[in-house]
Order: C-alpha cells, then structure tokens, then sequence
C-alpha cells in the first residue's frame, strides 16, 4: 500500500511539474511571438511648423522585410486599411485627407476578389494641422494597421501617438 502511495505522490509531482513547465514554455513562446510582431512596423512621428498658425504632420511607418501595410484607401470588402484617427481637440484641428509618400504596390488578391493597394519598407501619412493663436498643444490619437506578407497576416494592432506641436 505504501508503494502504490508513493508512486501516486510521485505521478502527481510529475504532472504539476509538467503544468508548470507548459505554462512556462507557452508564456515565453507568446511573448516572443508579441515582441516579433513589434519589430514589423516601427512608427516615427514628426511635426514641422509651415507659418504661425499651421503644421505639417508625418506619420512614419519603417515596415520589415518582407511584410507591408494596408493604404489608407482600400475598397469594400478587402483587407483592414490603415485608419489614422485624431483625438478632439478645441486647439488644433487636421485639415483635409491623409496623405500617403511612399511607393504603392497595387496587387489583385484572390482571396479578396479585387486589388488592393500596399506598402513595403516605408511610407509616411501626412497630416495638415491648424491650430488657434499661439497656442502650444499636441495632436494625439491613434494608428490601426494590419501588417500582412504574401502568406501571411497579423491581427490588427493600434499604436497610440502624441505629437508636440510648438
């Protein structure tokens, strides 16, 4: 009877040591599957003073080989496009559409049955800014992008941004 306790004790041991140890593995394998996707699209922001009461905003998106990111503009029933969304505030105000620099690649996807229009390597998203008076202010709000391969695509990631404007 004491053998059979002991090798239950035993069985139980190896099977919380097993837990721990798969608990373990899988925390460190999405961790690092997180900071990977991180490293994809790296983001720079920038503000440029055009005169007194207006700014030129650059959203930078630096892209790794071989991924790319989805245009601003992309028809109904394809992939997430890239939305840039500002935060209200009373002190500065974007002024017309996202401007896209860089070199678009269009492509027909099947899976979408239309083209779609992408970046690889770089772009910059251009905003105009007006602000009132002299005011010293930022302009935040968020980036959703979606980076894809040509076998492959992450789910959606938001990148918060505030950018001085003074």
């Amino acid at each position: 009877m004491r053998t059979f306790a002991k090798v239950v004790n035993l069985t139980f041991k190896n099977i919380a040591l097993m837990n721990k140890f798969t608990l373990f593995a899988s925390l460190l394998f999405f961790s690092l599957s997180a900071f990977a996707q991180t490293d994809i699209v790296e983001w720079k922001f920038e503000s440029k003073k055009l005169d007194d009461h207006q700014y030129e905003v650059k959203m930078i998106a630096n892209i790794r080989t071989p991924w790319h990111i989805y245009s601003v503009t992309q028809p109904e029933g394809g992939p997430l496009p890239t939305k840039i969304t500002f935060t209200r505030n009373p002190l500065a105000t974007p002024e017309g559409a996202v401007k896209e620099l860089g070199k678009a690649e269009t492509r027909y996807e099947e899976v979408f049955e239309l083209d779609t229009k992408f970046f690889s390597n770089k772009v910059e998203f251009v905003q105009l800014v007006s602000i009132k008076g002299n005011a010293k202010t930022n302009l935040n709000g968020k980036i959703e992008y979606m980076a894809c391969t040509n076998e492959q695509c992450l789910p959606p990631r938001e990148v918060p941004f505030s950018i001085a404007l003074k």
